[in-house]
């Protein structure tokens, strides 16, 4: 019997490395749950902004920044429209925080880290 896999989308996510220890510790498997100041969980749809995103601002707040990519099942995600928070090519999808877990659930395979900056 053979199962069938389910169309993904590949999204990036540019962390800092408070955020990416919670990832590692859930196995590089889920995103931690948002703080009380953060609404929405924000994936990027675009490497290229991610790596601004990771470069230019978590570099100067923390240090390091990461850039990471993950797969989440595409029929999922057509829950949440595409928000354009900038120019043609700075693409996000809001997440609200208290759908974080059911995203999550969604997610499949690891999530990676693919960039790093100092």
């Amino acid at each position: 019997m053979t199962t069938q896999q389910q169309p993904t989308t590949t999204l990036w996510r540019p962390t800092g490395p408070e955020e990416l220890a919670l990832v590692a510790a859930s196995g590089w498997r889920a995103w931690p749950p948002r703080l009380p100041e953060q609404p929405i969980f924000y994936p990027v749809m675009n490497e290229d902004y991610a790596i601004r995103i990771a470069r230019d601002w978590n570099v100067p707040a923390s240090g390091i920044g990461y850039v990471t990519r993950f797969e989440v099942e595409t029929e999922f995600l057509q829950r949440y429209p595409v928000q354009q928070a900038g120019g043609r090519t700075i693409l996000e999808l809001w997440v609200p925080a208290e759908e974080l877990d059911e995203f999550n659930q969604h997610l499949v395979g690891r999530i990676q880290v693919v960039h790093e900056f100092r």
